[in-house]
């Protein structure tokens, strides 16, 4: 995965009393830090970000406002932390799907498209914040602006690579070709989740979106 800014949320040492070892210290603050995040995924589900507040945030974490600062600047780093947290594991199998990619091109491509529709289906509260909270906070499109580079640079070697072997025509640029297929990912996604019209049902959107990947790198649905 490319190299993205993220919010800062690296915690000052412990104080704690005189007898007390760093190490519980430091698993004492991982924690709380989880479950602020476990906090704001919750509240999430039943709220928009707007209407979280730094002190249901501490409240659902057993922490004070002026403990909350001690792990993270602003709600809105949370929020980030969360989606940050989900393209991790998102990246996590697309990865290893990628680097397999010639053995079964059509299985390996729709491994890579279930990692990530599995990921964000699975905390879609938390991936519909994201797309709240980017029209209104530069660090969230700056971020998910890395997000999105990422997955178009993977994909655009990939597609190079299947070139480079003789099992894709070329064709379209290897990086517009990219851009277009991530995008197009993208909108179905949210799209699907939310529930708009018009959208395809969320049962049916990797078998719509599969052969329209294959179709445009190899210009078929069955490559070899």
């Amino acid at each position: 995965m490319g190299t993205r800014t993220t919010t800062d949320t690296t915690r000052a040492p412990g104080s704690g009393a005189a007898g007390r070892s760093r190490r519980a210290t430091r698993v004492s603050g991982e924690e709380r830090e989880s479950a602020i995040l476990a906090t704001a995924e919750r509240l999430l589900e039943e709220r928009s970000p707007q209407q979280i507040s730094v002190d249901d945030l501490a409240r659902g974490a057993g922490i004070s406002r002026p403990s909350f600062y001690f792990y993270f600047p602003s709600k809105e780093a949370v929020f980030l932390s969360l989606i940050d947290r989900l393209v991790e594991q998102a990246d996590a199998g697309r990865a290893a799907v990628l680097e397999h990619l010639a053995e079964d091109p059509a299985a390996r491509w729709r491994e890579g498209l279930e990692s990530i529709f599995g990921v964000f289906g699975a905390h879609r509260a938390v991936a519909l914040a994201g797309a709240e909270i980017r029209a209104v906070n530069a660090e969230a499109r700056e971020l998910w602006s890395g997000v999105m580079e990422s997955w178009v640079a993977d994909t655009a070697l990939a597609i190079e690579a299947e070139r480079a072997r003789g099992a894709a025509p070329d064709g379209v640029p290897a990086r517009e070709l990219a851009v277009a297929l991530v995008s197009m990912n993208e909108r179905v996604l949210y799209a699907s989740f939310t529930g708009e019209a018009p959208a395809l049902a969320e049962d049916r959107a990797l078998d719509v979106l599969l052969p329209i990947w294959l179709n445009a790198i190899y210009g078929t649905t069955a490559p070899s």
